[in-house]
């Protein structure tokens, strides 16, 4: 699969699981709460409750990312038979800050951002992904957030505020993405083109989103190849 990225304009990313490894923030926010109640489990079915949890409580009423989070630390203890502390319920939300990029994400942001504006469309609060582009260390064009939307992907609401905001035709912005079920199905809904970012294929039988059936105009497995089949280049970028 190939894309002519001379038609694009702006390319937006989902943040967590694209720019950061959230698999692993979650891993390391949940697995003390498990261990100070005397539970154990694989990391694959952690990750799969995790996502179960959060996909179920993301289709009601709108209401806050750091709520959210903490009732998935509830459903966990649920899912385990114990009741976490308040503390622990806040811990996994307050964790987000922590939350490290993949080693490509800033150097090839820096390269795309040469060329196109870049934008985050991220099922999360401000003040938590304030924290998070901190991290990142880039300044994007265009931030939009479930806060800001009052919805969570994979709404097609998120995808038409964030065009809106934008102000460009959906033919003209690239959406990347590693959760087919969040983004690449909603994206291509409202007729983004969009690249699926395949990096949990090297973590066989993990993942923390829903499986969903989409097909991505383009495929890689990581960031760096993408800004490569962008045709942009930059010095911090070194094979992976």
């Amino acid at each position: 699969m190939s894309l002519d990225f001379s038609q694009f304009r702006c390319l937006t990313f989902d943040c967590y699981g694209t720019l950061i490894d959230w698999e692993q923030g979650i891993l390391d926010a949940l697995r003390p709460i498990l261990q100070a109640h005397g539970t154990r489990t694989l990391d694959s079915e952690l990750l799969r409750i995790y996502a179960d949890l959060e996909a179920s409580l993301e289709s009601g009423a709108y209401r806050s990312y750091r709520s959210i989070l903490e009732d998935v630390v509830r459903g966990v203890g649920e899912r385990f038979h114990f009741s976490p502390t308040a503390q622990e319920m806040r811990s996994l939300p307050e964790s987000l800050r922590d939350w490290e990029p993949f080693a490509d994400t800033q150097a090839a942001l820096n390269a795309l951002h040469t060329r196109y504006k870049l934008a985050v469309i991220s099922n999360t609060d401000d003040d938590l992904f304030a924290a998070t582009a901190k991290k990142i260390g880039i300044n994007f064009d265009f931030v939009i957030t479930a806060q800001q939307a009052k919805s969570y992907k994979p709404s097609l609401n998120n995808f038409r505020v964030a065009l809106d905001r934008i102000g460009l035709p959906a033919a003209n912005v690239l959406h990347v993405a590693q959760s087919v079920f969040h983004d690449v199905v909603p994206a291509k809904s409202v007729g983004m083109a969009t690249v699926w970012v395949t990096r949990r294929r090297v973590k066989e039988g993990i993942a923390a989103t829903l499986p969903a059936i989409g097909q991505p105009d383009m495929e890689v497995p990581d960031l760096k190849t993408l800004a490569d089949a962008a045709g942009v280049s930059h010095p911090a970028m070194q094979p992976l």
